[in-house]
């Protein structure tokens, strides 16, 4: 089982529940297994630009990316950037 993070934005979409135990063998497994993925995918099935996604603490945008392989004890955490101006 693999343990996924979300911010306070996303849980507030998910029930209020900000953590999740899933089984899933790549990162995009895991978030896609999320009640919430479709508002980290965009229509393309793409990480949306402004939601980063650490691996134990590792950004998984460098390397494999949402590819990257899980072997079952890991961290995943969602986090939102902000951005405006």
């Amino acid at each position: 089982m693999v343990t996924v993070r979300v911010p306070g934005l996303l849980a507030d979409q998910a029930g209020g529940q900000k953590e999740f135990q899933v089984e899933a063998a790549t990162v995009r497994g895991a978030l896609e297994a999320l009640p919430v993925s479709d508002l980290l995918f965009d229509e393309r099935g793409e990480l949306r630009p402004l939601v980063n996604v650490y691996v134990d603490r590792e950004d998984v945008r460098g390397g494999e990316g949402i590819e990257t392989a899980l072997g079952g004890e890991e961290t995943i955490r969602v986090v939102a950037a902000i951005a405006g101006g």
